[in-house]
């Protein structure tokens, strides 16, 4: 049932980032010909107007197919016969609606659970904090020159550290300060601390709620394209990555967890999935966008056989890709 209950939250997921090129496509007459949850062979499907919705066998992904978008046509109605910025409207909707979810979901739980605030409700004596001056009520707002807005992130931050001397900047009485601090090792939990408490914000309102999910979906973002640029420099190892199995099965852990931490995790994944999903590479949303952008910019439309062909390479690529990481799901399995 836990499974069932992944699977679910992740179709949610992408039901919210296909829904978000299904509308814009609507909203700019463009005729949308299939609406898929899944991928592979069909399940079973339902026959619109002029829409086919249907659900396929694979939960591994979506699509919304439209008039004009993989083979030319003359009919205005085609995605290839709008204008640049029209197409570009429809491609960005899918990760805009994932990072809208993000922030609905985390403001969902701050509303029903509440949130730990970066304010200051307790220093502890002696440490670290207490000795630079720190008070109760100070309101911890950058690490290093770099700002922070939550308290996880300022945890993050604080680890990333590694022990070292870092500026820590508060605000007291609408003022900024600057402090330095060497923080010290919390052997319980084997990480850096400097002796300071958060606060807990219980009943939070609407307002308070939305502002939580918007600054939680930042640090997820800043926190992406950070694991992105340790890709890059070869700094990830294979127990860091996973693919469908370990999102499911992660997934049921998390239901297994309560309600509340399957919505975290799927806000999680979702802030995840806009971001992947805008990396400039063919068959991706950020390839199309970068097409675009250089439609615009340019005023020259690129040939669209020449298009085609490296989209097709590009989904290639990406299907290769997904098979090899389902392996190593199955042989070397993240550890949870």
């Amino acid at each position: 049932m836990y499974i069932i209950w992944a699977i679910l939250a992740f179709g949610l997921l992408v039901i919210v980032h296909e829904f978000g090129h299904f509308i814009m496509a609507k909203a700019n007459g463009i005729k949308v010909e299939e609406f898929s949850i899944g991928m592979g062979p069909k399940l079973f499907g339902i026959k619109g107007k002029e829409t086919e919705y249907l659900i396929k066998l694979l939960p591994i992904g979506g699509y919304v197919k439209m008039l004009g978008d993989e083979e030319k046509s003359n009919d205005e109605r085609a995605f290839n016969n709008k204008s640049p910025i029209r197409k570009l409207s429809v491609v960005i909707a899918g990760p805009i609606m994932n990072l809208v979810l993000s922030v609905v979901l985390f403001a969902i739980i701050a509303s029903f659970k509440g949130y730990l605030s970066p304010v200051v409700s307790k220093v502890v004596p002696s440490n670290p904090a207490a000795v630079a001056g720190i008070q109760a009520g100070d309101k911890l707002i950058g690490i290093n020159e770099k700002k922070i807005d939550t308290w996880e992130g300022f945890v993050t931050a604080l680890s990333k550290t590694k022990g070292e001397a870092v500026n820590i900047t508060y605000e007291r009485n609408n003022q900024e300060k600057t402090v330095k601090i060497t923080p010290i090792k919390d052997t319980k939990e084997n990480r850096s601390i400097i002796g300071v408490y958060p606060t807990a914000v219980e009943n939070a309102t609407i307002g308070q709620s939305l502002k939580r999910g918007v600054s939680e979906t930042k640090f997820l973002i800043k926190e992406t394209f950070g694991f992105f640029g340790k890709i890059f420099k070869g700094q990830i190892n294979k127990n860091d990555v996973g693919g469908p199995v370990s999102i499911v099965r992660i997934s049921g852990k998390a239901a297994k967890a309560g309600i509340f931490s399957l919505m975290t995790l799927s806000a999680y994944i979702s802030a995840q999935l806009a971001i992947f999903n805008i990396i400039p590479f063919p068959a991706l949303d950020g390839g199309h966008i970068i097409l675009f952008l250089f439609e615009m910019i340019t005023g020259r439309k690129l040939d669209d056989n020449k298009v085609g062909v490296i989209n097709y390479i590009g989904f290639a690529i990406l299907m290769a890709i997904m098979v090899l990481v389902t392996i190593k799901d199955i042989l070397y399995p993240i550890n949870i």
